[in-house]
């Protein structure tokens, strides 16, 4: 009974000592086995593993590409002009021995990088001017400043895989002042074009106006020469009808003063009825022969 007595509380103390004994490390992680917060082991395989019980415990740490979203911050270019920055980056423990020595755990490290990140971004952005910072060679600028941010990390056993601009817009007072002056140059751009188009208006018009003139120049000019030769033509059929028939080019010329003499009503002629105005007038309307 006494035997029993002892062995049972032996089994719970050996059982307690195993279980204390084992730990096992996850696919995603790596650990580092401390022996009163001194680091004796690093186990970066996935498995069952076994420390010194009682006496040493287990730090477990990501072995993930891990994401750090840093907070926007301000950043002076180099013509003065402000821009804020919104960046993130992603790193990676490569050194878990180093990283628990120096920083000991990812809030510390995430500190740590936010610092240094945003120290490199405002030291090599705010050698650019406005324009390339907001252009596609700003790629080129985010790989500097990965390769600086690296270097630093390296000391606390950090990779910094990427690090990359999420958005950089301009404060708001910049935004609103840039906004209005687009929109005055906007206005003055449309008032040069409708200048130009009234510009150009009026030199269509002038051209019209002058091809007008001169094509209605052409035209009396031409239709004076037509009524010029018409009128010849019919001088000349009168000279030599008058040639022919004397009497008859009389006569007709005659009718043509009764026409413009007799009809219209408004005009009163007194005459001597012994007139040669009439002498083509006999008696009862026969037309007298010389």
């Amino acid at each position: 009974m006494k035997a029993n007595k002892f062995l049972l509380p032996f089994i719970i103390v050996l059982g307690i000592a195993a279980y204390q004994s084992i730990f096992v490390v996850q696919e995603i992680n790596q650990a580092i086995v401390l022996q009163f917060g001194d680091p004796k082991k690093i186990v970066t395989k996935s498995g069952l593993n076994f420390k010194l019980p009682f006496i040493q415990n287990v730090a477990y740490l990501d072995k993930r590409v891990l994401n750090l979203d840093n907070p926007p911050e301000e950043v002076i270019a180099a013509d003065q002009k402000r821009l804020i920055v919104d960046a993130f980056a992603r790193f990676r423990i490569v050194d878990p021995l180093k990283f628990y020595i120096s920083v000991g755990n990812e809030r510390v490290a995430r500190q740590r990088l936010a610092t240094i990140i945003n120290s490199r971004i405002r030291g090599v952005l705010g050698k650019q001017e406005l324009a390339t910072l907001l252009s596609k060679d700003r790629a080129k600028q985010m790989s500097i400043i990965q390769n600086d941010v690296n270097n630093e990390a390296k000391n606390f056993g950090i990779n910094i895989v990427d690090v990359r601009i999420k958005r950089a817009d301009l404060p708001q007072a910049n935004s609103e002042a840039i906004y209005a002056r687009m929109q005055t140059e906007r206005q003055r751009e449309a008032k040069e074009f409708r200048a130009q188009g009234a510009e150009a208006a009026t030199k269509i018009k002038s051209t019209a106006d002058k091809e007008v003139t001169v094509i209605l120049a052409n035209a009396n000019r031409t239709s004076e020469i037509m009524k010029g030769e018409g009128d010849g033509e019919r001088n000349k059929i009168f000279a030599g009808a008058f040639g022919r028939d004397p009497q008859f080019f009389a006569f007709y010329r005659a009718m043509q003063s009764y026409e413009k003499a007799l009809i219209g009503g408004d005009t009163s002629l007194i005459l001597s009825p012994d007139s040669d105005f009439f002498k083509f007038f006999g008696k009862s309307g026969v037309i007298k022969k010389q």
